[in-house]
């Protein structure tokens, strides 16, 4: 298969921009690049689920424009998603063989024929699962070998694997590792994705780079080491803001008595490893890591998004138990999610009612705002973060990334946090916007809030944290203070090395 000068737009967005990739028979090639890099928009345009703006896409020789991923799937091309997407209540059989050419019996289907069918593929592949058994009695890990057992049926040339490793432990990967070397080895090429670096580097034969939507190139995986793969994927920003000060060159914050917050042993089977944490009265902690180290699952175990299933967590040296956000914020901690339209923005109220939405929810609903404190914060918001327009009752939805964001962030703001978790806060905004976060973050520091900052930008961490805590692979390698640590030093520990 052969992409050439791929270019997907969502006007006034180019999404994609003359990207070309190329997949051979019996190859595994990881397609690599941080989060909006393009992977997905390569892969929907790829199975039909994007329309091109320009650009083929070559199989076997043969010029394709595909419909869709069913069209997709009867030309060879078959996708297996991070979210296993069968039927719990039908048994593996049944899944398997699930759109395919079911075996009939005057008209009937003919289910002693299905299980032979379907026990014929499992072995093929080197699974012993009993095809008569129902899917959801098996665990996440064998349902993601079933789907791409079914993936596999008929004649499949191409198979995409995107994030199938996310929610399997190391025993369970290797079982998955070994069904992709066997096609592999059968002549199917397998384009993975992921963002464990280890997995990368242990089952692929080659690697393609994109970032911002474009093609940054293509390398055999031997040739190209990790310390080498990571600043490819990240970049360096071309646009360093220079209106923002490092943090830590200003007075940096007592790291010494009680800890504003304290997190020991913390940690989530399947999400992150247990960690050990202080965050200190006016210190900014940077998390650093590609996406998929378990920056976000660490913050929202500190903040009570998720409950952790190990370790304390203590707020002023008082042990507390943060099992929800509301619980959360009762102890004086507010949490911006990554997930900005998911988690966030409620397109449909107006500005003025994002804003106060956290503190009314904190006040109960049978007792509501006053009109005049409301307008009060809101006012106050609206000036001192520059959010544009500057009108109280314009509809969330209408507004840019940048200033829902900052929306975002007065919602919380309004709260009187003490210590404040923000997840990306800068990602997807333009430039002016970003310098404007960026300041505020800092203020809030020198003006003695506790902030935990997660960003893909390694610069914007280094300019912003006190202290920085590394993560790779779920699991957090290093804390270094930020004075006098350098991105090649932190690039080193996320590619799994030590600092120079």
């Amino acid at each position: 298969m052969e992409l050439t000068g791929i270019t997907v737009e969502f006007p006034p967005v180019t999404a994609l921009a003359g990207v070309d990739f190329r997949l051979f028979p019996g190859e595994i090639h990881a397609l690599m690049g941080e989060n909006g890099a393009g992977k997905s928009t390569l892969i929907k345009a790829l199975t039909g689920v994007y329309q091109t703006a320009a650009g083929t896409i070559t199989v076997d020789g043969a010029e394709q424009s595909f419909t869709g991923p069913g069209d997709a799937r009867a030309h060879g091309i078959s996708t297996v998603f991070q979210e296993v997407n069968l039927c719990g209540n039908l048994t593996v059989a049944e899944n398997i063989m699930l759109g395919a050419a079911e075996p009939r019996f005057l008209g009937a289907l003919h289910w002693r024929r299905m299980r032979k069918l379907a026990a014929a593929h499992l072995e093929r592949m080197g699974l012993d699962i009993d095809p008569g058994s129902s899917l959801d009695s098996h665990s996440l890990a064998v349902q993601q070998l079933v789907a791409i057992c079914r993936a596999t049926v008929g004649d499949c040339k191409v198979l995409i694997l995107d994030e199938p490793t996310s929610s399997l432990d190391a025993d369970e990967v290797a079982s998955l590792f070994a069904v992709m070397r066997k096609l592999r080895d059968d002549g199917v090429a397998i384009l993975f994705v992921s963002h464990f670096l280890d997995q990368v580097y242990e089952v692929s034969d080659r690697m393609t780079v994109l970032r911002n939507g474009g093609l940054v190139g293509e390398w055999f995986t031997r040739d190209l080491p990790a310390g080498e793969l990571v600043p490819h994927m990240i970049g360096r920003s071309a646009e360093l803001l220079e209106t923002v000060e490092r943090v830590h060159d200003a007075a940096a914050p007592s790291a010494s008595g009680t800890p504003r917050l304290q997190a020991l042993g913390l940690g989530r089977k399947g999400s992150i490893q247990p960690y050990d944490l202080d965050v200190y009265p006016g210190e900014v902690v940077g998390l650093a890591g590609l996406l998929g180290s378990g920056r976000s699952e660490l913050a929202r175990l500190l903040t009570g998004a998720d409950r952790a299933d190990s370790g304390t967590t203590s707020v002023e040296g008082k042990q507390v138990r943060l099992t929800t956000p509301r619980a959360g914020l009762a102890n004086g901690i507010a949490f911006t999610s990554e997930d900005r339209k998911g988690e966030g923005v409620v397109g449909g109220l107006t500005v003025r009612e994002n804003i106060v939405l956290a503190l009314q929810a904190e006040r109960g609903w049978v007792r509501p705002l006053p009109r005049k404190q409301v307008d009060e914060i809101v006012d106050k918001y609206i000036e001192q973060l520059g959010i544009r327009p500057a009108n109280p009752d314009a509809l969330m939805r209408n507004l840019s990334g940048g200033n829902q964001q900052k929306v975002l962030l007065a919602r919380w703001l309004a709260t009187a946090p003490r210590l404040l978790v923000l997840d990306e806060p800068t990602r997807g905004i333009d430039v002016g916007a970003k310098a404007e976060i960026q300041k505020v973050v800092a203020d809030l520091g020198r003006d003695g809030m506790s902030v935990v900052f997660i960003s893909s930008e390694l610069e914007e961490v280094l300019r912003l944290s006190h202290r920085i805590a590394v993560l790779r692979d779920r699991k957090v390698v290093a804390t270094l203070d930020a004075e006098g640590t350098t991105s090649d030093q932190v690039v080193a520990l996320i590619a799994g090395g030590e600092p120079s």
